[in-house]
């Protein structure tokens, strides 16, 4: 397998599935292969990455493999080349410019096997498809195993992913046997979301902030101790943050100083600094979220949640 890996490698371009440098890759770092119009940076995996990826995978010819996540089809055609001829590989991108991305860089390659890129709305119809899964791979953050991959994996098959929050995950191997999954913990890794759409997510969203918070806390506590009145404050506000409705306003480049310090998110976070305060260093380094950057209005906006780094496990 490791010799069947690295001839994909040398066959697979890098550059033609991607439309920015591929200098990092070269130095085994990942690569952006597009921005979207909202500003979210996606990227394609270091190569030690994919490799250990592949690994994992136990990839046989003639498989067939669920991509759930595209990366610019890079990984489809890497796959490709592992199935063979009689393999299969079927994407499922859940972001609309990425999906057409992927469509258009996978027409110009010529694949040994079948890939074929679906919308996440086809996840319900898999079933019907007439070669069974064997492999799945999931290349960004999720939390649980879809509900749709419990129905349609057989005992046997299973699922290589980053399971966990927003700032850390878990690389599981989860097999299917019978109503159950079997892990194995193959170590701790840092992957972008899922769906390009959570990375588009504002940082004043109440429930994108909240889950950062959450997973904040967990991490925080494995490392530091933190009192309990302390710990059950933070619950409090993550708690208060997914109470507020959805629908609140996002602060905009038109937003005044005013209008910032009134936002609902804004002022409640602002009510709690008495005692969060000496903590919001460590929360605001995680989540990448500056109170006082969101509040200066001459500075450049700040958007963004996280970036994508890639662990080796």
């Amino acid at each position: 397998m490791r010799k069947n890996v690295e001839y994909a490698f040398k066959t697979v371009n890098i550059e033609d599935f991607i439309e920015y440098s591929a200098e990092d890759f070269w130095r085994d770092r990942p690569v952006i292969f597009m921005i979207t119009e909202a500003g979210a940076v996606k990227n394609i995996s270091a190569p030690h990455m994919i490799a250990t990826l592949m690994h994992h995978l136990e990839i046989r010819e003639g498989q067939h493999c669920l991509l759930i996540g595209s990366k610019g089809g890079y990984l489809a055609a890497i796959l490709d080349q592992l199935l063979g001829d009689k393999g299969v590989v079927t994407i499922i991108e859940p972001h609309n410019e990425v999906l057409e991305h992927t469509r258009d860089v996978l027409e110009n390659y010529n694949s040994r096997g079948i890939i074929r890129v679906l919308s996440a709305s086809s996840m319900d119809n898999l079933e019907d498809y007439e070669k069974q899964i064997d492999r799945v791979l999931v290349t960004g953050a999720i939390r649980e195993v879809p509900e749709f991959l419990n129905i349609i994996l057989q005992d046997g098959a299973f699922i290589l992913g980053p399971f966990g929050g927003l700032i850390q995950q878990r690389l599981l191997k989860r097999e299917k046997n019978g109503n159950q999954w079997l892990d194995t913990d193959l170590g701790g890794v840092v992957f972008g979301p899922m769906d390009a759409l959570n990375a588009e997510r504002h940082p004043l969203d109440p429930h994108f902030l909240a889950e950062g918070l959450e997973d904040s806390l967990d991490l925080i506590a494995e490392v530091m101790e933190i009192n309990e009145e302390t710990y059950q404050s933070v619950e409090q506000l993550i708690e208060a943050l997914r109470e507020l409705p959805r629908d609140i306003p996002l602060i905009s480049e038109e937003t005044t100083e005013e209008e910032m310090l009134e936002h609902p998110v804004m002022d409640l976070i602002m009510s709690e600094m008495e005692w969060l305060a000496p903590i919001w260093p460590i929360f605001g380094h995680l989540i990448s979220i500056d109170i006082v950057d969101l509040t200066d209005s001459d500075e450049d906006d700040n958007s963004m949640i996280g970036g994508h780094k890639d662990l080796v496990p």
